[in-house]
């Protein structure tokens, strides 16, 4: 229950100065700093950290100061954990607590306002992908089917030259720029070289573009 978790989480509170009581107008706990101008903090109690908990705390955000999620830690690596749970909640500036089963109490997220740092590289990379991306192939939400990618639409554009016959990379550099980066690295095991500085189509590369139907 979660009622097990209030007693650690109460004596947390009250050891950083905090009067703490339970159940006040529908939060699990609210703690109050009386040594200067009220501070009002507001902490919502699960047994699993779930959307409901999150959902709850934004919710209080209007009414607290600080505003602290708290979950049983879990036996084995669980949601709590997860750094993009504990970014979430840096994101909104919730604290997050896993209390253990004889009451011990770990901070996962302190509240606060926080603001992650840009990477990037990564920010360079999709900006990349988006620009070398030919159209829009590919539908956004699923899973199943391989992604269209700016490389592999470059892979089939080779495919499609060597289709005829086996050719030189720099004969493939109108359909694809990058083709003998591409052929070199093989990645789809779609070419092969035929001779020195020559490549063909392998029956994989044939069936991809019946596939692919390009």
């Amino acid at each position: 229950m979660e009622t097990a978790l209030y007693l650690p989480v109460k004596r947390f509170l009250e050891a950083r100065g905090y009067a703490v009581k339970g159940e006040v107008c529908g939060c699990d706990l609210v703690a109050v700093n009386h040594s200067g101008p009220p501070l009002v903090v507001i902490g919502e109690l699960k047994q699993s950290f779930t959307l409901e908990l999150l959902l709850q705390g934004v919710d209080r955000l209007a009414a607290g100061d600080e505003i602290w999620l708290a979950v049983r830690a879990s036996a084995k690596r669980g949601r709590e954990r997860d750094p993009r749970v504990r970014k979430a909640c840096r994101l909104l500036g919730f604290g997050l607590l896993a209390v253990f089963a004889r009451g011990q109490v770990e901070i996962l997220a302190e509240p606060g306002p926080y603001r992650p740092r840009a990477n990037a590289a990564r920010r360079s990379h999709l900006v990349d992908e988006h620009r070398r991306r030919q159209g829009d192939p590919t539908v956004g939400g699923g899973t199943r089917r391989p992604i269209m990618t700016a490389y592999r639409q470059q892979a089939l554009a080779v495919a499609a030259a060597l289709e005829p016959g086996p050719r030189r990379p720099r004969q493939l550099r109108p359909q694809a720029p990058d083709a003998a980066t591409i052929l070199l690295r093989n990645v789809y095991g779609w070419f092969e070289r035929v001779e020195r500085g020559v490549y063909g189509l392998t029956e994989a590369g044939r069936a991809a573009l019946v596939r692919w139907e390009t």
